[in-house]
């Protein structure tokens, strides 16, 4: 007789451990890094930190650039950002629903910003960082995909804008480098950006008159 395939056992005590390790790991390291900067930190110093071996380390972020890929990420993806989301998957206003992505794009790069101003000033090189942003721009492009499609479904997206335009258009639009040129480079209040940002993908993206485009009637033979 042949041996049951053993399952997964998934234990929710077990993953709220990991989870536990994980931050008490991004927690240490992001304080060696503001005081010995990137090159003077290193993986056993922030798993003596952390409490935990240094194998522990590596297998939750594989090297010290996944622990700083993982700091971004909570920076930039925190209760604002999931609280901004939720709210936006509420609503069914197209005009609503761009305001949204405006807000999401505010909130993001506002909640990045101290983590990468650390990181610049700790010493990590240009082209990781770089490369860590070109990794998160991809990311972003697929998460907006979603909004796009359902604009799209509903008939609002302007005429003659094809869904991967119109995708290139809102990623284009919603992306740092305005918000740095705009908030950082030119002072502009980020709730100022937020707002002009909205009406600027609402002309951008959406039917003229506002009213959904209805489907092209059936040709009678």
């Amino acid at each position: 007789m042949a041996k049951p395939e053993a399952r997964p056992y998934h234990s929710p005590s077990r993953r709220r451990q990991a989870d536990a390790t994980r931050q008490q790991i991004v927690a240490a390291a992001r304080t060696l890094l503001a005081t010995h900067g990137y090159e003077g930190t290193t993986i056993d110093a922030i798993a003596r930190a952390a409490g935990v071996a240094a194998p522990t380390v590596y297998a939750a972020f594989g090297s010290k650039r996944g622990i700083v890929a993982e700091l971004i990420h909570q920076a930039r993806f925190g209760p604002a950002y999931d609280a901004t989301v939720t709210a936006a998957l509420a609503t069914e206003d197209p005009r609503q629903r761009l305001a949204f992505a405006a807000k999401i794009a505010r909130t993001v790069y506002e909640g990045e910003r101290v983590e990468l101003e650390l990181l610049r000033g700790v010493g990590m090189v240009a082209p990781e960082l770089a490369a860590l942003e070109r990794e998160g721009e991809l990311d972003r492009r697929e998460a907006q995909r979603g909004l796009v499609e359902l604009l799209a479904a509903g008939g609002h997206l302007r005429e003659g804008l094809d869904v991967e335009s119109a995708r290139d258009v809102l990623w284009a639009m919603t992306n740092r480098e305005l918000f740095r040129s705009l908030v950082l480079e030119r002072g502009w209040p980020a709730e100022r950006y937020q707002q002009w940002l909205a009406e600027m993908l609402a002309t951008a993206l959406l039917c003229v008159d506002g009213e959904a485009r209805k489907p092209a009637a059936k040709k009678r033979r």
